[in-house]
């Protein structure tokens, strides 16, 4: 990839780093809702805490995406720009734009412009254009649908802008060659993290549900069956009774319900992100059970507040939110250096309840959680 600070003639210095092989997780367009019904059983082996890319890249730790002095006063004297185009709004998205544009405020590189697409492709294409009229030096991108990125995201590349990806990248695209890195999460921790979660909130045993995202997305579906995997070890005595897949966040809610009235015995269910968990929770609701916990991935006002007023919410894990943030600003520096860099690196995730809810907010988020959360 071209630099950029070499067009606007700064001269940087090449560091010789050796690139380590990271892993990444991939994702393409949703396909339809799938029902199935399962039961666990332990694994014969204590799972992998292994996972890989879509092109099957190991992960590295985000410490290892370092800047020297000298290469932060070259990305501070080049007078750069960056942008974001997102996949979607939330706390988490908003989480991590606020660790990335800290560590660009920091390293002298102006943010012109954010996006969000609502998880439509054909606004993200929009959106692409729109900021790329822009000319920025940065780009930092989430495909909606990895498919149709490969094409929408061209301009980007056509452009030499930097780009760094935030979990998943237009299909056929390779890190090094096609864009700087990739930033996401441990998806085989966090999984084992909500799997603790939920089988220490119900003592071991019990009917769980399961709702998964039905797509070939490589980050969510690692991370759910890191979930399952996990459970199946550590639990042999809570029983997935039912799977269910599903395409939009606004089809939670009548999954969830049906999935209740079949399974009396239900205690549990698992859902992939938590703003799709929202609809989940008001399944419960009108069922008028107490007795269903809830374990998802991200922290969201909406879940942590049932979680510290009700009795159906476990616990979140957080993504390393801030710091997925900060290693996105940091790789986009590499690509503007020529500076080679991982391929995919991973935060550490955090298991939080009610116990440490502001602790685990501060440390995901780099806040405190709000007032309509606490009741502060």
């Amino acid at each position: 990839m071209t630099s950029r600070i070499a067009r606007r003639g700064v001269h940087a210095t090449l560091a010789g780093i050796a690139a380590g092989a990271l892993l990444l997780t991939g994702c393409s367009a949703p396909a339809q809702t799938n029902t199935q019904a399962t039961e666990s059983s332990a694994p014969a082996a204590e799972p992998s805490l292994e996972f890989v890319g879509p092109n099957g890249e190991k992960p590295g730790a985000l410490a290892e995406v370092t800047l020297t002095a000298d290469e932060e006063k070259q990305i501070a004297d080049g007078e750069l720009t960056a942008a974001f185009i997102w996949h979607t709004s939330g706390d988490f998205v908003a989480a991590v734009e606020q660790g990335a544009r800290q560590e660009f405020e920091r390293l002298g590189v102006d943010v012109v412009a954010s996006t969000q697409a609502g998880f439509d492709a054909a606004t993200q294409a929009n959106n692409v254009q729109t900021v790329m009229a822009l000319d920025p030096d940065i780009v930092v991108a989430i495909a909606v649908d990895p498919t149709s990125a490969a094409t929408s995201f061209q301009p980007i590349k056509d452009a030499g802008a930097q780009l760094v990806i935030m979990t998943t990248p237009p299909a056929g695209w390779e890190a090094g060659t096609d864009f700087v890195s990739i930033v996401t999460e441990d998806l085989a921790e966090a999984g084992r993290a909500n799997a603790e979660i939920l089988g220490d909130a119900l003592g071991g045993a019990g009917e769980i549900g399961y709702l998964s995202y039905n797509a070939n997305f490589w980050f969510t579906n690692q991370r759910d069956q890191s979930f399952k995997d996990w459970m199946a070890y550590s639990y042999p005595d809570i029983s997935i009774v039912e799977e269910q897949g599903f395409a939009q966040e606004t089809d939670t809610q009548a999954i969830a319900s049906a999935m209740i009235a079949k399974n009396p015995n239900l205690t549990g269910i698992y859902v992939s992100w938590a703003t799709a968990a929202q609809g989940v929770l008001a399944a419960i609701k009108a069922s008028g059970r107490s007795d269903i916990q809830v374990v998802t991935n991200d922290l969201d006002t909406t879940i942590a507040a049932a979680m510290l007023t009700g009795d159906n919410v476990a616990g979140m894990v957080g993504n390393g939110s801030i710091d997925i943030g900060v290693g996105l600003a940091r790789a986009g520096a590499y690509g503007v250096l020529d500076k080679p860099a991982p391929a995919l690196v991973a935060s550490d995730p955090t298991k939080v309840s009610a116990d440490n809810l502001e602790d685990g907010w501060l440390a995901d988020y780099g806040v405190e959680p709000p007032a309509s959360v606490t009741g502060k």
